[in-house]
């Protein structure tokens, strides 16, 4: 993970090709003991939504790589993480489901 400016990073994809991704938000888990980014390459999924990916990073910046996430406890932790952001965000714009 190289940062350009705050907030940006680029990342190599499978192809080779260099990424610009945002970051979302960043935290860490008292549950896994693990710190987690957030992050996006501002494309879009067939549905129209904005794509977003979570890895596993070393906030010291001493690792800059970006750890994949393997366990299910995980990902339901992020999961619950999104959920309660994506929430927050509603709420501040009035929306309703």
């Amino acid at each position: 993970m190289e940062n350009e400016k705050r907030g940006i990073f680029t990342i190599i994809n499978d192809a080779g090709e260099e990424v610009e991704c945002e970051i979302l938000f960043t935290f860490d888990s008292d549950e896994t003991k693990k710190n987690y980014i957030v992050y996006t390459d501002n494309t879009e999924d067939e549905d129209g939504s904005t794509r977003v990916y979570a890895s596993i990073y070393d906030p010291t910046g001493e690792d800059p790589s970006l750890i994949p996430i393997e366990t299910e406890k995980e990902w339901q932790v992020i999961e619950n993480i999104l959920a309660s952001v994506q929430e927050k965000i509603d709420e501040a714009s009035g929306a309703t489901n």
